[in-house]
C-alpha cells in the first residue's frame, strides 16, 4: 500500500474497505460416509418399527370388532356367548376351540385370561346360553369385554387359515 491517505476523512476511508469475503455455505449433506450409513440404518429401523406396529395393529383387529359387538349386544347372554365364540375362533386354532363346551369352554375361557370369571363367577352363564333362551344378565358384558381385552394368544406361531 503506497498510497497517501492520510487527507481522507473516517467516511471516506470507510469506502475504500473491501468487504470481508462470504464463507461458502455450509451444506446440509453429511460429509462422512458414517453419517449417511447411520442415516440410512436410523431410517431402516423406523420403517421395521412402522411395519411392526402396523402388523400388530392389524392383528388386534379381532379384538377390536368384538368389542364393538359386546357394546351393542348388552346383556343378552346368547349374543355375547356368540361373540366370545367368534373371537376365540378367530385367535386360536379352530382344531382348539370348536369343539369345547360346558365346562371345558368355561375352563378354556379362564385359562386363557387368568381368571375365574367362567368358572366361579357371571360368566357361567355362558355355558348354557347358546343353547338355552335366558334373560338378559346384568353383568355378562363387562365378562365378555374383559376376556376380549386380557385373552393370550398361543405363542407356537399356529394361526388358523383364514
Amino acid at each position: 500500500m503506497s498510497e497517501d491517505l492520510s487527507g481522507l476523512n473516517l467516511v471516506e476511508l470507510l469506502e475504500r474497505l473491501e468487504p470481508v469475503p462470504e464463507p461458502p455455505p455450509i451444506p446440509l449433506w453429511p460429509q462422512t460416509a458414517g453419517w449417511i450409513w447411520l442415516g440410512l440404518a436410523l431410517t431402516a429401523a423406523a420403517a421395521w418399527l412402522l411395519y411392526r406396529w402396523i402388523a400388530a395393529h392389524r392383528a388386534e383387529a379381532y379384538r377390536r370388532a368384538a368389542l364393538r359387538e359386546v357394546a351393542a349386544a348388552g346383556d343378552d347372554p346368547a349374543v355375547l356367548a356368540e361373540v366370545l365364540r367368534r373371537t376365540a375362533l378367530a385367535a386360536f386354532p379352530r382344531a382348539k376351540v370348536a369343539a369345547l363346551y360346558g365346562e371345558a369352554w368355561l375352563a378354556f375361557l379362564d385359562e386363557t385370561c387368568d381368571g375365574t370369571a367362567f368358572r366361579r363367577g357371571a360368566g357361567r352363564a355362558f355355558a348354557v346360553a347358546p343353547y338355552a333362551t335366558t334373560a338378559p344378565q346384568p353383568g355378562l358384558a363387562p365378562v365378555a369385554a374383559d376376556w376380549i381385552r386380557r385373552h393370550r394368544r398361543p405363542k407356537s406361531g399356529i394361526r388358523r387359515k383364514r
